[in-house]
């Protein structure tokens, strides 16, 4: 079986979003005093005391720039949480980060399109297995459920 890739925010989007952000707002850095928000820089969830930031970001937008895509009215942005400094991306470990809780799969086609999404209880390689089943699904996009905010993308191998 396939093994699929939690991609982070690239470090050159991240040096942009931390002077303005997706939305044209500039960012704000904060002091993290109880940790836990959930890093996209990263894919970890902030230590106690760490400089975040909160930002806007458009990963549908930032991925069609990549490769031509036209998504039009799926063109979304919404909060993510990223270090206010660089930082050194993920530690490189195996498995899918954000675990312990419901996550939405969202199928994109290589336009930009959503194909449809699924509930998971976990995101693993056989949902992302499941994904991608479908020859048109380009890009999956993991998200939270409670608050619908992009976690990280899958690409197709």
């Amino acid at each position: 079986m396939t093994t699929y890739a939690a991609r982070p925010i690239a470090p050159s989007v991240l040096a942009e979003l931390r002077v303005t952000d997706d939305a044209g707002r500039p960012a704000a850095p904060f002091t993290d005093d109880e940790g836990g928000a959930p890093l996209r820089c990263c894919l970890r969830r902030s230590a106690p005391g760490e400089r975040i930031a909160l930002v806007s970001y458009a990963p549908l937008r930032r991925w069609a720039a990549e490769t031509g895509a036209r998504p039009g009215a799926y063109d979304e942005q919404g909060p993510v949480f990223i270090h206010a400094d660089d930082c050194a991306g993920p530690d490189g470990g195996t498995g899918h980060p954000f675990v312990g809780a419901h996550r939405t799969v969202r199928r994109y086609s290589a336009d930009g399109h959503i194909l449809g999404g699924a509930l998971v209880d976990t995101p693993d390689d056989a949902a992302l297995h499941t994904a991608f089943d479908d020859p048109a699904v380009a890009l999956v996009h993991v998200r939270a459920v409670e608050y619908g905010c992009f976690l990280y993308e899958v690409r197709r191998p």
